[in-house]
């Protein structure tokens, strides 16, 4: 773990180890208030909680660059409590619990590659394609003279996810979806 010299080396994209946890940097800044000495405000996000944290750097503070590493990973299944993995270099499986995927879960098909975030060597989150494609199994037929305006109605999935989607998306057909917005983007 090499130790980051100067202030200006905590960047927004950065992983960095800040009291023992590992931390992405969401935002970084330089503040120089009237005759102070200027600090670093940022906003860490933890890797494995999620929490977001907003904390301002001082000269003289000692940061850490993390233990990361990404892989490829193929998605397997889920039950009540963890979804299941296969690493596609060692084709050894893991586990994350589905608390540390949260709702990106309803979006992976069985055979879904992800890239998966590794701390000191164990696995702690995953990154999901942006724009993914989905089996509409369930849609209400849309009602005529319905379409003032943007107007869209809930539709189901293959995976179960339910999402909003124009009144023309019928049932059977194959649709992207942006897993992290979660909306419609257009037909496949």
């Amino acid at each position: 773990m090499s130790t980051l010299s100067s202030l200006s080396d905590i960047k927004k994209g950065a992983n960095i180890n800040w009291n023992g946890e590992p931390y992405i940097v969401m935002d970084a800044h330089f503040v120089r208030m009237q005759m102070r000495k200027p600090v670093m405000q940022t906003k860490l996000k933890h890797l494995i909680t999620g929490k977001i944290l907003e904390y301002s750097f001082k000269p003289g503070d000692k940061v850490a660059e993390a233990d990361m590493s990404r892989n490829k990973a193929n998605y397997q299944y889920k039950d009540e409590n963890f979804a299941y993995f296969m690493d596609n270099n060692s084709y050894e499986q893991f586990q994350l619990p589905l608390s540390t995927i949260g709702n990106r879960i309803k979006f992976l098909k069985d055979g879904t590659d992800v890239d998966v975030l590794y701390y000191e060597g164990n696995a702690v989150s995953i990154d999901m394609p942006i724009k993914m494609n989905f089996k509409v199994t369930s849609a209400p037929p849309g009602i005529k003279g319905d379409s003032a305006s943007n107007v869209t109605k809930q539709i189901t999935l293959e995976t179960g996810a339910v999402i909003n989607a124009p009144l023309f998306v019928k049932e059977g057909e194959i649709i992207t979806v942006n897993t992290d917005t979660e909306e419609y983007v257009g037909r496949a």
